[in-house]
């Protein structure tokens, strides 16, 4: 009985995964504040080392879903350039190469995204919302049930948000609401299916040939990967009436 018992539990907690459950959550004291005090010491640490100012800085993310890990980036509001500051494996993946194109296929997105969302009492400890489906996914993906509700956040289960532990999740939704707090008020988070670098997508169709249809999509992210990667800086990205990004 106790097995079955657990195996249902396990179902359900799969399938509400991604799916953020707008209650209250019963827990041991406020979840931000705890990131607070265990955390903030550390990062202001880390902030030093990499002469960005703890009191004014802006942030930037990226993903990798092949690589399997989520880098943080800042700099100083009064330079140009960002600083890789840390970077974080996922705790598990989800889904395959390729965008998010539909409710329920699993896929980590991919594309160029903002956080909107901050929820410090979320049924996966603490979570920070994409606006998936963006003005691009609006267009490319399925016209009736394109999916919505991705994450970055903590526990270690996924059907699509990005997971990373409980512990890790509290150094980046400080830092975020760090951020947001000195009025950074656009963090932008940019999902990669892999790090886009010399050939590397040919590399992976070659390999992989059902990948194939995602060429032309990933040699479009490919242009505003190779700016950042060239300059660190934020760039400005629109999208064409095909759904195609334009910088």
């Amino acid at each position: 009985m106790k097995s079955k018992l657990l195996i249902i539990t396990i179902i359900i907690l799969i399938t509400v995964a991604c799916q953020e459950v707008k209650r209250e959550v019963i827990n041991n004291g406020d979840r931000v504040a705890v990131a607070y005090k265990e955390k903030e010491a550390k990062l202001q640490t880390l902030f030093e080392s990499k002469a960005v100012k703890w009191e004014n800085f802006q942030l930037f993310f990226r993903v990798f879903k092949q690589e399997e890990i989520l880098e943080v980036w800042a700099k100083n509001t009064t330079t140009e350039y960002f600083t890789l500051m840390k970077t974080y494996p996922f705790c598990t993946n989800s889904g395959t190469l390729g965008p998010k194109r539909k409710e329920g296929d699993r896929q980590i997105i991919e594309g160029f995204y903002t956080i909107n969302r901050f929820n410090p009492k979320s049924s996966f400890y603490l979570s920070l919302g994409l606006n998936y489906p963006n003005k691009s996914d609006l267009i490319l993906s399925d016209k009736d049930q394109p999916g919505s509700d991705i994450f970055m956040h903590g526990a270690c289960v996924s059907v699509g948000c990005i997971s990373i532990t409980d512990d890790k999740i509290k150094e980046i939704y400080l830092l975020a609401n760090e951020a947001k707090k000195q009025g950074q008020t656009n963090i932008e988070v940019h999902c990669f299916p892999f790090k886009l670098d010399n050939n590397s997508i040919e590399r992976v169709i070659k390999n992989q040939p059902e990948f194939a249809k995602n060429k032309d999509f990933w040699q479009n992210l490919k242009v505003g990967y190779d700016f950042f990667n060239q300059k660190k800086q934020s760039f400005d990205i629109d999208v064409n009436d095909a759904g195609k990004y334009i910088y």
